[in-house]
């Protein structure tokens, strides 16, 4: 799998904070949430969220990306993945990849079907098409710290420690409270320094 891993690295990039929207000085409060599009809501709370120490402060910004994340603009795709979860939940695997594959195909450009898709390859033990739909995923949304512990717990369980310290690392700058994040730097960065000794 290391030819893999070597071909999605790189698009693991985090994007820029975004411009202050037209007519109005970055001095200026920000608009409501409600009041702005998915994508400046997006980096609304990702800014909160790196600022954020407290586990229990950041959980409340992290729902409300999720909630952001897991609203497609479509009532077909929305549908298609209910009925993925239900399906999985079910062990139903078969079933729930056809509907993720509908909904993929009904809306590409849609980053959370890629991460549904991408989890399910990965409990089934498909790990090269989970970190191919992984991709997928950071193509549309980098700074998605899910797909990204998805990555880095399939480099770690592959005994590719290195780099699957530096996507932990990108999980924490994103969502520096990220507890369980936190607790695989250090376990890693401890394997790899007595492995230097």
């Amino acid at each position: 799998m290391r030819f893999l891993v070597v071909s999605i690295l790189p698009l693991v990039i985090l994007t820029a904070a975004a411009e202050p929207p037209a007519g109005k000085s970055s001095e200026q409060e920000p608009p409501p949430l409600a009041a702005t599009s998915p994508s400046q809501k997006l980096d609304t709370l990702f800014a909160q969220l790196k600022r954020l120490r407290d586990p229990s402060a950041a959980e409340g910004v992290v729902a409300q990306i999720w909630g952001v994340w897991n609203t497609s603009g479509s009532a077909t795709v929305d549908l298609m993945l209910r009925s993925a979860d239900a399906a999985a939940a079910k062990q139903e695997y078969s079933a729930a990849l056809d509907y993720l594959d509908q909904a993929i195909a009904l809306k590409p450009d849609y980053a959370e079907s890629w991460n549904k898709r991408a989890t399910l390859h990965a409990k089934t033990g498909n790990f090269e098409r989970s970190m191919a739909d992984i991709a997928q995923v950071l193509a549309r949304e980098p700074r998605h710290f899910g797909a990204l512990s998805g990555m880095a717990a399939i480099l770690e369980d592959a005994g590719q420690d290195a780099a699957a310290l530096d996507i932990w690392r990108r999980v924490i700058d994103l969502y520096p409270a990220n507890r369980d994040a936190q607790g695989h730097v250090r376990t890693l960065s401890e394997k790899l320094d007595g492995n230097k000794t």
